[in-house]
């Protein structure tokens, strides 16, 4: 069974947690086997050109000791054979299409982006 896995938010617990949940339960399914395929949509485009760790969390005398590291989690999805997809249009819209995507991401059309749903059995929304 192949499971597109569609993020269109991006920064989902990165300032409290050390991975966004959702890259960390994807990595975590292709471990265990899973054929898996990711399109970064909407908002999650943000992690095609993601470059920097985010900074950690300090609340008062307590810093956050490990925060997310985007960068590095997509890397990882791509060097397991993790197909990753960012939508053209999305990045053009939040003025992202001049920066070069992370190496490995395929950026396709909205209208590419069917046949990544038709090839899928399942297709998650995050």
């Amino acid at each position: 069974m192949k499971a597109l896995q569609v993020i269109d938010q991006a920064f989902r617990t990165t300032v409290e947690e050390q991975d966004d949940t959702i890259l960390w339960l994807i990595q975590s399914m292709r471990g265990a086997g899973g054929d898996l395929a990711v399109l970064l949509s909407g908002h999650g485009v943000q992690y095609a050109v993601q470059r920097r760790r985010q900074p950690p969390l300090r609340l008062a005398d307590w810093q956050q000791t490990e925060p997310a590291d985007i960068t590095r989690d997509v890397t990882n999805l791509i060097d397991s054979g993790v197909p990753v997809y960012a939508i053209r249009e999305d990045l053009m819209e939040r003025g992202l299409s001049h920066q070069t995507p992370l190496s490995g991401i395929q950026v396709i059309s909205r209208e590419e982006r069917v046949s990544l749903y038709e090839q899928a059995d399942q297709v998650w929304q995050w």
